[in-house]
Parts: structure tokens; C-alpha cells; sequence
């Protein structure tokens, strides 16, 4: 199947009918995701994983149309509105940012659109805002950060340097970290969204007295940041949930990576069938291991694919039914959603390793936690 792409926009109608769409018309997926500038690497993880399972699946039960957001939430509110009111698409998906999807979400899904999100989590759709309209099919921001300051207890961290962007996904990684861990923090940096310099970042951290450094910083805020630390000289240890240390940001950082341990819910080397199949199909596909966006994506279109074999999304309720109870294999095991729509599922930490053929990539060392709960499904009144 090839994918024909028209300025912002791409759009795939799959082969081979599926049995509930024998006669009917395919399901329109609307994706947002970022596909230019320093973060489109991760838009095309999102996309490509998500691609995958469609192509795996072999079925003309959705039509998927593919926008560029351009990492701006007035575009991601236009192109939102163009999809909704022209494209009439039944499911939204795709946003990466966490400051992007709260612009677009709440107003979709009290449409009566569907919104699932293969990446951003943020608090404030989690606890009191939570709406049944919306699924998360990855973390809530902050539960790998959660898992971090456990892992920091552990590592025996006293006074933690702490740094991450200054938008909402940025200040739920700081503030699911502090919720756990029990040492100080020597400080707390919010830096600016798609910062490339980090120099008087990396000199607070040198004067700081810190006995390692806490962040997150996706996408090209990593890889700048990487690179500028591992020139620096500075060597206090480094760690932090997966985002700033995943597949798309340690061919460019390189070995300076190697060691450092972070938290997520997946990794390319969990021992289970769905990810097996995942991981070797994004490989054959792309001719690149997948990240963890790419995972989150592909389980995203099966849990869709699940859902679609007992009902469409023009039953509403039925749908909602059928998305909650997550019928599909999800690459990292055991997968089932919270009361309020987010997921339970285990967290592991990791390190950077290097393979015999010189790749860079994480492995999993241990679990963290077992059937996670994020901290704010208690104030969802679904």
C-alpha cells in the first residue's frame, strides 16, 4: 500500500474488506501530529507506527487522513476544525505536544468526536476534565516520572537537579517526580519549549551541587541538550522518563548516552507476541528499529481495529464500549484502561546500551511497578 501525501495532508484507504464493513463505508481517522520542523521525526513515528498496523491488519475499515500541525496550537486548532466540520472524521488521534492537545481535544470530544491519543497525557485531562469521549492509549504525563523518582530512592539520589520545558507536559514531569521521590531537589528549571542552547542550563547544573540531573526534553530539545552536556565535561549522572533518551534521540546523541537509565511503560525487547511482530514488521517496513511514539501509535490503531469488530463510532455508546474494553494485544503486555479512560500498565526501567553492530538502544533492566493507576483517576467522575 502506498501512502499519497498532498502539502499538509495524506490519506490511505486500506484494502480488503473486513467482515463489520462489507457494506459500509470506511471509518475516517483524522490524525494531527507534528511532521515539520526540529520534531517531525516524531509526527513520522507516530504516523509510521500507526500505518503499520493498518497494513498488518490488511482491512478497508479505516480511512486514514494525515495532517501536519507544525508544532503550533492555533494550526492544530484549524486543522482540527477542517477535519471535524469538512473531512467529518469519526476518531481524532495523532497530537504529540501536551499544550497542542488541550487546544484541540476538549473541543472535539464535546462534539461528540472521538479522541484517542497515541502520545501527550496530560494532568488536566486525567483527573477533573476527564470526558468519556476521550481515551488515552499511552501514559499520563505523570506517571513515568513517577516511576523516575522511585528509581532515584533506589539509586540512592539525594539532591536531584531537575530541568524540563516550561508547558504542561513539562510541569506534570516535574510534578510526578516530586511526588515520589524522597531526596531535595538542588533546583528546578523550566526552560523554553523548543530550546536549542542549554549553556546556562548546563553551568547551574555545574555550580549546583547536584548529585545527578532529572529531565525531559523530547525530540530535538534532547538531542541539542545531549550533545551539549556530553561536550560540556560535566559528568554528574544523568536520568529521566524515556522521552529524552528513546530511539529517536541516541543515534544523534550517541555514546555519551550509554548507561543512563530512564523510565517507560515499553521497549523494543519485551518478550510477548504483539511486540514481537511489531517490532520486526516496523523494521522490515522502515528499516529502522521503532521508538516508543511508534508503539504507542501502532497500539493505538488495534485498539481501533479491536473496537471497530463490534461496533462503529456512529453508536456512540456502543463505541465507548467497545474502546473501554480494549480488545486488542497491546505491545507491552498487559493493557486495560482506568476509570478514567487512561491505561494500567506496568513501568519498567531501562538503559542505554550499544549492540554488537553498533546500534544504540535501550534494554530493560527491571520493573518499577506493576498495573500502574495514574495519580489523578481518583478525580475522574466517569
Amino acid at each position: 500500500m502506498k501512502l499519497k501525501t498532498l502539502a499538509l495532508a495524506a490519506s490511505a484507504t486500506l484494502m480488503a474488506a473486513g467482515p463489520a464493513f462489507a457494506a459500509g463505508h470506511a471509518i475516517k481517522v483524522g490524525m494531527i501530529t507534528t511532521l515539520s520542523g526540529s520534531a517531525a521525526g516524531l509526527g513520522a513515528e507516530i504516523r509510521d507506527g500507526f500505518q503499520l498496523a493498518l497494513d498488518q491488519a490488511g482491512s478497508d475499515a479505516i480511512e486514514l487522513i494525515v495532517k501536519d500541525d507544525a508544532r503550533k496550537p492555533d494550526v492544530a486548532v484549524s486543522v482540527a476544525d477542517e477535519m471535524i466540520q469538512s473531512d467529518k472524521v469519526d476518531i481524532m488521534t495523532g497530537i504529540i505536544w501536551s499544550n497542542l492537545l488541550l487546544a484541540v481535544a476538549p473541543n472535539a470530544v464535546r462534539q461528540g468526536t472521538f479522541y484517542l491519543s497515541p502520545n501527550a497525557g496530560p494532568s488536566a485531562l486525567a483527573g477533573k476534565g476527564c470526558h468519556e469521549n476521550y481515551f488515552n492509549v499511552s501514559w499520563q504525563n505523570d506517571m513515568l516520572p513517577e516511576a523516575s523518582g522511585e528509581y532515584a530512592n533506589t539509586a540512592g539520589y539525594k539532591n536531584v537537579f531537575l530541568m524540563a520545558p516550561n508547558y504542561p507536559a513539562g510541569k506534570d514531569m516535574v510534578a510526578g517526580f516530586q511526588r515520589t521521590f524522597k531526596g531535595e531537589s538542588a533546583a528546578v528549571v523550566f526552560t523554553k519549549l523548543g530550546q536549542k542552547d542549554y549553556a546556562a542550563e548546563i553551568a547551574q547544573i555545574r555550580a549546583s551541587g547536584a548529585d545527578a540531573v532529572y529531565y525531559f526534553l523530547p525530540g530535538g530539545m534532547g538531542i541539542a541538550f545531549g550533545k551539549q552536556f556530553a561536550q560540556s565535561g560535566v559528568d554528574t549522572p544523568r536520568f529521566g522518563p524515556v522521552f529524552s533518551f528513546d530511539q529517536t534521540i541516541l543515534p544523534a546523541v550517541g555514546d555519551s548516552a550509554i548507561g543512563i537509565h530512564n523510565t517507560t511503560q515499553w521497549s523494543n525487547g519485551l518478550n510477548n507476541a504483539a511486540n514481537k511482530k511489531f517490532v520486526e514488521g516496523y523494521q522490515a517496513a522502515y528499516g529502522r528499529l521503532p521508538s516508543f511514539y511508534a508503539s504507542q501509535a501502532y497500539d493505538t490503531a488495534n485498539l481501533i481495529l479491536g473496537a471497530l469488530k463490534t461496533a462503529k463510532p456512529a453508536d456512540k455508546d456502543a463505541f465507548r464500549e467497545a474502546l473501554r474494553a480494549a480488545n486488542f494485544d497491546s505491545v507491552r503486555g498487559d493493557f486495560s484502561f482506568g476509570n478514567n479512560h487512561h491505561p494500567i500498565h506496568d513501568i519498567y526501567v531501562q538503559k542505554v546500551v550499544k549492540r554488537d553492530d553498533g546500534t544504540l538502544t535501550n534494554e530493560v533492566v527491571a520493573k518499577v511497578v506493576d498495573d500502574m493507576v495514574d495519580s489523578h483517576a481518583a478525580n475522574c467522575k466517569m
